[in-house]
């Protein structure tokens, strides 16, 4: 199955089906190289000392593009205003999976629903206004699904 963000709009409902790209540990060639330049979604793991990956951080992104988000976020040298997570990037290991789609709106509800279900006390992430209802399942060759 090829990754991805894909829907389906019933009556006042949108039913999202987001498909990771594999689980990859951070390394600036691999991201330059593999990453697509394209809009989607995308989450970022340290792994603890127990190797267990915790989520650090999930995002979206337009104009810039997975590539470049990616890069700038994982890379410790290029964090400089929060120095929390700055000592998180230079001490541990770092993981990301992606989903990229050409529909922001699409974005918009995916990172939506996700920060409702990873982050409830978050209250500013916006959905586009298109549904009355968003529904959401995920898939990933790796198995690590949050949601179902």
């Amino acid at each position: 199955m090829e990754i991805g963000i894909t829907s389906k709009i019933k009556n006042e409902a949108a039913y999202y089906f987001v498909n990771w790209s594999n689980l990859s540990k951070a390394e600036r060639y691999d991201i330059i190289t593999k990453v697509p330049e394209i809009a989607g979604v995308y989450e970022v793991y340290w792994m603890d000392e127990s190797k267990h990956l915790r989520l650090f951080i999930v995002g979206k992104t337009y104009y810039s593009g997975l590539r470049t988000e990616l890069r700038q976020i994982t890379d410790p040298e290029l964090c400089l205003n929060d120095m929390k997570a700055r000592k998180i990037l230079e001490e541990k290991e770092i993981w990301y999976r992606y989903s990229p789609t050409n529909s922001s709106k699409d974005t918009d509800d995916v990172i939506w629903f996700f920060m409702k279900e990873y982050f409830p006390e978050k209250t500013d992430t916006k959905h586009s206004g298109r549904y009355k209802d968003i529904f959401l399942k995920e898939s990933a060759p790796d198995k690590l699904i949050w949601v179902e």
